[in-house]
């Protein structure tokens, strides 16, 4: 059965032409709550399913660097930045979106293993800022290598037009809880 095609309930099957978990969820939703649509579950579940999945895979590669997602994410934030591979607190903040207290702890943790320091700033003696150790740079290098051929791995498991299509998708979609000058990313 090709993947638009639709079972005698209306419920589409996979590419296999097998039912998935949330194609039985949904068939038993529409059996005991026929007045509702059910369709967008089929949407956000496979997303929150799929999102979970990628999450687990990325951050095992983390782990092999000896980082967390948070570990990475502010190593990332910093190397990206450009030599000589700083930013001030609130910079690392915004980029990241996390508070001030969450990133306190992040920055605690680099710093005893080495891969951060913290320092004055020289523009304004008040100001602190938090930039990459060699040995940070290193891992960061590292890390963001194998991160890359990992997220490869993954979308390698779509066609290209698939890919491409799905981050088109995914823009749009984005573009409706967040504008195009919110800060993050890897």
């Amino acid at each position: 059965m090709p993947p638009t095609a639709a079972r005698a309930n209306g419920s589409p099957t996979g590419p296999d032409g097998h039912l998935d978990r949330l194609d039985r969820i949904q068939a038993a939703w529409r059996q005991e709550r026929p007045d509702l649509d059910v369709r967008p579950q089929g949407v956000i579940g496979r997303l929150s399913r799929v999102a979970n999945h990628v999450t687990d895979e990325l951050v095992a590669v983390y782990r092999k660097h000896g980082l967390g997602e948070g570990d990475f994410d502010v190593l990332a934030t910093l190397r990206r930045a450009g030599a000589p591979y700083e930013r001030t607190p609130g910079d690392l903040c915004a980029n990241t979106l996390v508070t001030s207290g969450a990133m306190t702890k992040r920055v605690d943790r680099l710093e005893a293993a080495g891969l951060v320091t913290r320092r004055v700033s020289d523009r304004d003696a008040r100001a602190r800022v938090i930039a990459l150790t060699p040995r940070g740079i290193e891992v960061i290098d590292a890390a963001f290598t194998d991160h890359m051929t990992n997220e490869r791995r993954l979308l390698d498991a779509l066609d290209p037009a698939d890919v491409d299509q799905l981050e088109h998708l995914l823009r749009r979609w984005l573009a409706v809880f967040e504008t195009p000058d919110d800060a993050g990313g890897h």
